[in-house]
């Protein structure tokens, strides 16, 4: 056998490799992030449906706790951030206000027991637990294929084919800042103002 002929075998046999780990390479990269994209998609779902119940929400406190406007401007307020948050961080960052002023109302109602027992009351607060319980899942999952993502382009040969086909941007986490973990304080002690 002609010498010429296996060296050209070996290097057409090298070029089908690199286009099959190329192509695998950039499949991956592309499952990836789209899975991160839905996993985004995912939150915003359940975010959308926990703003959607606010308004109810609002509506069968008023009508109970009179004195506590300011509780309830700022579940609107935070969920107007939430409406209108862009990026994962500004979510976060209204998820955070708006999961504290839903603790003032849910706070209240310890407040008026003829509210705590209001049926529309009691189905909003099922509703409000079951979508949050939907949320922490949600984040957890988006967070999970973004630390997926990040690690897939920063790992070699990822990140040289990550940087060809211009993927090598990291994702943000859904984190919560630390000033926001604190526990809403609710103080009932002048009810009339």
């Amino acid at each position: 056998m002609n010498p010429l002929y296996i060296v050209l075998g070996i290097i057409g046999a090298i070029i089908v490799l690199g286009i099959i780990v190329t192509i695998v390479i950039y499949n991956s990269l592309v499952s990836t992030l789209k899975q991160v994209e839905n996993a985004w998609a995912q939150i915003d779902v359940q975010l959308k449906r926990r703003s959607d119940l606010i308004p109810n929400l609002i509506e069968t406190v008023k009508g109970y706790a009179k004195f506590e406007k300011s509780v309830l401007e700022g579940v609107t307020k935070a969920r107007s951030a939430m409406m209108s948050a862009k990026s994962p961080k500004e979510a976060a960052k209204a998820d955070n206000m708006l999961s504290g002023a839903l603790k003032s109302i849910f706070a209240i109602s310890e407040a008026y027991p003829v509210l705590k027992a209001n049926e529309n009351f009691k189905a909003l607060q099922e509703e409000l637990a079951s979508t949050e319980n939907k949320i922490a899942f949600s984040r957890q999952f988006y967070n999970d294929m973004v630390t997926k993502w990040n690690t897939m382009i920063l790992v070699f040969p990822n990140n040289v084919f990550a940087g060809m086909f211009n993927m090598n941007k990291e994702k943000e986490l859904f984190e919560v800042a630390e000033a926001e973990r604190k526990n809403v304080k609710v103080d009932f002690s002048d009810m009339s103002k």
